[in-house]
């Protein structure tokens, strides 16, 4: 199981059912192919640095998750076949990127 980290982008006209049916959309299909859920974060409504589709902010989104190799490819197309999603960018952590993240966490719930 390989460590993963994805950050997307929403269209910034969705309702907040619409934002809550696409993130459990793919939080399912994680689960579906073999995966499992580390940590969600939903970061709201941010400026973008350009626009993207004519569009000037977006709802970002952060999935940590552990897969199997094999799982990223369907989970990838899925995200460039969602027309509510704007961007998308997955990476596989290395075993300082996952430290990091663990910290990370730890700060944010400190915070809470």
């Amino acid at each position: 199981m390989n460590h993963y980290e994805t950050v997307f982008i929403l269209n910034p006209v969705l309702s907040d059912t619409q934002i809550a049916e696409t993130v459990k959309k793919f939080e399912d299909l994680i689960k579906k192919n073999g995966g499992k859920m580390v940590s969600k974060e939903n970061w709201g409504l941010k400026k973008l640095a350009y626009a993207i589709q004519h569009k000037k902010s977006g709802f970002y989104h952060l999935f940590e998750f552990t897969a199997p190799g094999e799982a990223i490819l369907p989970y990838e197309q899925e995200f460039g076949r969602e027309e509510r999603v704007m961007r998308f960018l997955s990476v596989k952590l290395d075993k300082h990127a996952v430290e990091w993240a663990e910290k990370r966490r730890t700060r944010l719930k400190a915070k809470a």
